[in-house]
């Protein structure tokens, strides 16, 4: 494909945690643009050969060829120019076209998986769909709607932060090691979410292709047996480590204060807005997820002191983060490991992307992490890979079958191509 723009970006290495010294050789890479023209791209998932599905949030499904062609397939209800679409799919603020994942056995059963937010029956909700694609890879039919009760914010909650349709989650995976759909939800601002039994928003679900329990799920007792892993805030991003498959979720924090955690079997993330928690006293909507002061600008130092993600006073026993951004961004919302030589003391690791936003309006958001993760997953050094062309949330990071790292930018409507030399 035709380069369009390239530039290099500067490494800046941190000193950041407990886990040991500052990483070293790291690689020199060059970004140039893979696609663009694109209108809020949230994700992608690749073929072996290359071949690239991806969603645009208020769009839908395409696919770009190995010829660089792109064919799309399945859109948001009303949109022009798909091969199919579902009048039911909706964008609204956050909402819409998210997730996207490619079955493993895809060369036997052409299945591909999208996360989308879904009106019927005058119910809004997020749904897990699953579609068969043609062996032209120019339609897609057999919709199946695998998941169909993920929660969502609707007009009518009260909640003063955030829009219809904030903190969904949105993020799917397979996993390597156990072939199972992993599937992020966020708390949509509802306050009992992360920590009831019943509502699966604010959690990690592992299911199988039909959206049934995977087997070995150990969530408590009572709990829908879908739940993997709970009490989360909106967690966007999932991965799973090369050689260990272990589980890592990165996640939106209240006032800029993102994590990176472990996730493990019957696991509790640690987050509850419920009102009179810790001591908190009444939040607006019963949601207090920007406790103390929601409504009154505090400096940083503030923000971070009150409310937690992670709520070890009240659960002691709950997953402890690896990585904490130090305030240094508004919203933690991809994750994938780097994979090959060719990444040099890269190689192994984690990198995440933040959105374009710093605290105070800084630009210090614009930028992509590299985590080197401890053994058991509980610290984590970094290295800060600064993007000064970027403006606006990296959507999604994506390591592609050529070795490079795909990163979406969805206020630039751009897919790059990140290279290491």
């Amino acid at each position: 494909m035709k380069k369009i723009r390239s530039f290099k970006l500067a490494v800046m290495v941190l000193a950041l945690s407990a886990c040991g010294g500052a990483m070293a050789a790291a690689p020199t890479i060059t970004t140039e643009v893979a696609i663009n023209k694109l209108e809020l791209p949230w994700d992608m998932a690749f073929l072996p050969n290359g071949t690239m599905f991806f969603t645009e949030k208020c769009k839908g499904l395409s696919v770009q060829l190995p010829s660089g062609a792109v064919n799309k397939l399945h859109g948001i209800g009303g949109v022009n120019g798909y091969a199919s679409s579902s009048a039911d799919l909706f964008c609204d603020g956050q909402a819409g076209m998210m997730g996207v994942a490619i079955d493993p056995d895809f060369q036997k059963n052409r299945l591909i998986y999208v996360y989308s937010s879904s009106k019927l029956n005058d119910k809004q909700v997020n749904r897990v769909m699953r579609f068969k694609i043609d062996e032209t890879l120019s339609n897609v039919s057999d919709r199946t709607d695998i998941v169909s009760d993920i929660g969502y914010k609707s007009k009518a909650t009260k909640h003063p932060f955030g829009g219809p349709g904030a903190h969904n989650g949105g993020r799917i995976r397979f996993s390597p090691a156990d072939g199972y759909l992993y599937v992020t939800t966020g708390d949509n601002h509802n306050g009992i979410a992360p920590q009831s039994p019943t509502y699966i928003g604010g959690k990690v679900l592992r299911i199988d292709r039909d959206g049934k329990p995977a087997a070995g799920n150990k969530p408590p007792a009572g709990f829908d047996p879908r739940i993997f892993a709970y009490g989360f805030r909106n967690p966007q991003g999932i991965a799973f480590r090369p050689g260990d498959s272990m589980v890592f979720t990165a996640e939106n924090g209240p006032w800029h204060s993102d994590e990176v955690s472990a996730v493990t079997n019957g696991g509790n993330g640690g987050w509850d807005p419920r009102p009179n928690m810790a001591g908190r006293g009444d939040c607006p909507d019963n949601y207090c997820g920007y406790s103390p002061n929601q409504m009154g600008a505090m400096e940083p130092k503030e923000r971070s002191a009150f409310m937690p993600m992670t709520d070890l006073k009240t659960y002691p026993n709950a997953l402890k983060p690896a990585w904490n951004n130090n305030g240094l961004s508004q919203g933690m919302f991809c994750n994938d490991f780097l994979s090959g030589k060719q990444w040099k003391d890269w190689d192994g690791q984690m990198v995440v992307g933040y959105a374009g936003i710093g605290i105070h309006g800084t630009t210090v958001g614009n930028r992509l992490d590299v985590l080197k993760l401890s053994k058991d997953g509980l610290t984590a050094t970094g290295a800060q890979v600064s993007w000064p062309t970027a403006t606006g949330r990296f959507r999604s990071a994506v390591q592609g079958p050529d070795g490079n790292l795909y990163v979406a930018l969805e206020d630039q409507g751009v897919i790059y191509r990140v290279k290491p030399e």
